[in-house]
């Protein structure tokens, strides 16, 4: 069997150990960018599963080296370089370090990253990891003093109160963004199939005040039904799961389920989010490469996440021009 070209080379790519060639950051006291790439394998897994998502940071880095000498050309899917002129760039802080054991020290060290990107004046871009991750993101957020709206895109609800014995695991994140005082609204796109959580789970959830759009509802009416439940100015924290998209664009994830969203739909969302509101935290999780195919869905998420950077940084220099 032929040897697959090497198409990094092709594309004249540069030996880089960061997220798309991007500056490196070790000093999170003094970050002068538009977001920061903070990988965090691991937050509080499961005891049947472990850390099953570990390597999913490293391993966009590696879905999207062969890019990283074009930084610079034009993106279609931003109508221009994912960071023009006037933009400042995104950087990588690398990975956190993390215990497979001592997850109230793996969610400190989340919330305290968090809170010190925050403090620089930079948007957080927390790649995982499975999805607690977002828990102590998310209670990192309310350091600052401000009400914020949770749009979380997932293909399951994440409303358990406790699973397996633990409280702050995978899926009960937004059921403790529900008991966060600072979380004053929250948007769930893309539920669909069977999950982990019960009809009451939904229910609970229903009754809080969370806004349902599930995966028949995207696909039958699109997006702008969700864009148009953002409030004008909202400060929009994004919860993205990847098992949200499609498992035939992202088979990368443990939670593949048919009938997800494509990217343009979830590009779409991120724009809207964007334009509605202002996108304060981003996160990207269940990412597990050691189910991807043929590299599919580091492809699919890598290049997501590299456009929510540029959308990032645009909304960035609108705030300050």
């Amino acid at each position: 069997m032929a040897q697959k070209p090497d198409l990094a080379a092709l594309f004249g790519a540069t030996n880089a150990e960061t997220f798309l060639g991007l500056p490196a950051c070790k000093d999170l006291t003094n970050i002068d960018a538009s977001s920061a790439f903070i990988g965090a394998p691991c937050a509080t897994p499961y005891g049947s599963v472990g850390a099953y998502a570990q390597n999913g940071p490293e391993s966009l880095r590696q879905a999207i080296a062969s890019l990283t000498a074009n930084i610079n050309r034009h993106n279609f899917d931003l109508g221009g370089p994912t960071f023009p002129e006037g933009t400042k760039r995104a950087v990588d802080c690398g990975d956190l370090p993390w215990s497979g054991t001592d997850f109230p020290n793996n969610r400190q060290t989340i919330q305290e990253t968090v809170a010190s990107v925050l403090a620089c004046g930079v948007i957080p871009m927390v790649v995982g990891g499975d999805d607690s991750i977002p828990i102590p993101m998310l209670q990192a957020m309310g350091g600052t003093g401000k009400k914020y709206t949770v749009l979380q895109i997932d293909a399951h609800i994440d409303w358990r109160d406790t699973h397996m014995g633990e409280n702050m695991g995978l899926s009960s994140t937004m059921r403790r963004a529900s008991e966060m005082d600072h979380i004053e609204k929250i948007i769930q796109v893309g539920a669909r199939g069977i999950g982990s959580g019960h009809s009451s789970d939904y229910e609970d959830a229903v009754a809080w005040g969370s806004i349902f759009f599930t995966g028949p509802d995207i696909h039958a009416r699109g997006m702008r039904q969700v864009i148009e439940q953002i409030d004008v100015g909202a400060n929009v924290i994004l919860c993205i799961d990847i098992d949200a998209l499609d498992p035939s664009i992202a088979p990368n994830t443990i939670g593949r389920s048919p009938g997800g969203l494509s990217y343009y739909q979830a590009l779409e969302l991120i724009n809207g989010a964007a334009e509605r509101g202002h996108i304060a935290a981003v996160d990207f999780v269940e990412i597990m490469p050691e189910v991807d195919i043929d590299g599919l869905g580091g492809l699919t998420v890598s290049r997501l996440v590299a456009a929510t950077m540029g959308i990032l940084a645009r909304q960035q220099a609108e705030q300050f021009s």
